[in-house]
C-alpha cells in the first residue's frame, strides 16, 4: 500500500503588480513582484485509491463543482488515472491569493514525487502552464517576479520576511470582471529594478510600486476602500494595498505581535471580513 502523499500550496499574494498592455487575444501582459504566505490550502493524494476528489476546510462550499477542480485538471493533464486527492481549502476562493492555481501546483508537485520525477520535467511544467496563468509561479512558491501572462518567470528573489495581515470581505470578484472594469490609460510605467533584500530598504523601495487594478476592482467592490483605510489606520502599518485583481488587501506591519493586536482588532470591529495574519517570504 503506497503512502499519502501531501503537500501545502500557500498562498500567492502580488507584492506589485503592473498592467504593462493589452495582448490581441485579449489577455494583458503583466508585471508583478509575488510572494507566498504561510497561509496553505493542503493538497493531499492517495495513489493506490480510485480517482477522486474531496474538498473540506472553511471554504470548501465555494470551490464549485468537483469535476472543474483545477487539481483534477491537473491530473489530467498528467494523464493521470488513478489516485484520489484531499483539498483542504483555507484560501478564500476568488480572492486574489491564487488559491486554485497553488492547489493545481501542489497537486503537480504530487505527481511529479510519484513518479520519481523533477518539477522541473517538460511534461510537468506544461501541464502547469496548461492549468492557468498563474500555476507555473506557484509550482515551485518562492518569491519571483511574473510576466507576460504570469508565464514568464525571473530567478527566485530573496525578500525579507514580512509579517503581514490579509483582509478579504467575503466577496468573490472574477478577474475577467476586474480587467474589463480596468482603464488602459492609468496603468503605471514604472518597471520593477532590482529588489532590495534588507527589510527598511525593501519597504522603501515597495512604496515606490503600487497595483493597477485597485481602482478597478474598487469599482466592482467599494468595500475594498474600506478595508485598505482600515489596515492604513492600524498601529505599525507600513503599507496597504490589494493582492492580485482582489478582492483581498494585505498591510504589511513592523512586527508580528503588531499584526496579531491588528488581527484582533479588526475581526471584532468586522466579523464579516475574513482577517488572517501570517508571514510572507
Amino acid at each position: 500500500m503506497a503512502e499519502l502523499l501531501r503537500e501545502l500550496a500557500p498562498a500567492k499574494v502580488n507584492l506589485t503588480l503592473r498592467v504593462v498592455s493589452r495582448r490581441a487575444d485579449g489577455y494583458h501582459e503583466l508585471e508583478s513582484l509575488v510572494a507566498f504566505a504561510d497561509l496553505a490550502d493542503v493538497v493531499t493524494f492517495d495513489p493506490d485509491a480510485p480517482p477522486d476528489i474531496e474538498v473540506t476546510g472553511p471554504f470548501a462550499a465555494a470551490t464549485g463543482p468537483a469535476g472543474e477542480n483545477l487539481v483534477l485538471e491537473a491530473a489530467r493533464l498528467m494523464r493521470l488515472d488513478r489516485g484520489r486527492f484531499t483539498l483542504e481549502k483555507n484560501i478564500p476562493v476568488a480572492a486574489g491569493l491564487g488559491g486554485g492555481s497553488a492547489d493545481a501546483a501542489a497537486a503537480l508537485r504530487l505527481i511529479a514525487r510519484e513518479r520519481s520525477i523533477d518539477t522541473d520535467n517538460p511534461r510537468i511544467r506544461d501541464a502547469a502552464r496548461q492549468c492557468g496563468a498563474d500555476v507555473p509561479a506557484c509550482l515551485v512558491p518562492k518569491a519571483r517576479i511574473m510576466r507576460g501572462i504570469g508565464d514568464v518567470l525571473s530567478p527566485p528573489v530573496t525578500v525579507p520576511a514580512l509579517p503581514v495581515l490579509l483582509i478579504n470581505p467575503g466577496v468573490e470578484l472574477a478577474t475577467r470582471d476586474v480587467f474589463a472594469a480596468f482603464d488602459e490609460t492609468t496603468g503605471s510605467s514604472r518597471s520593477i529594478a532590482d529588489v532590495p533584500t534588507g527589510l527598511a530598504g525593501f519597504l522603501d523601495w515597495l512604496k515606490h510600486y503600487d497595483n493597477d487594478l485597485t481602482r478597478a476592482a474598487t469599482s466592482r467592490v467599494p468595500m475594498i476602500a474600506d478595508i485598505l483605510r482600515a489596515l492604513k489606520a492600524q498601529p505599525g502599518c507600513q503599507l496597504a494595498r490589494m493582492s492580485g485583481s482582489g478582492a483581498t488587501c494585505f498591510g504589511v506591519f513592523g512586527s508580528a505581535d503588531q499584526v496579531r493586536l491588528a488581527a484582533e482588532r479588526l475581526q471584532s470591529q468586522r466579523p464579516e471580513w475574513w482577517v488572517a495574519a501570517t508571514t510572507l517570504r
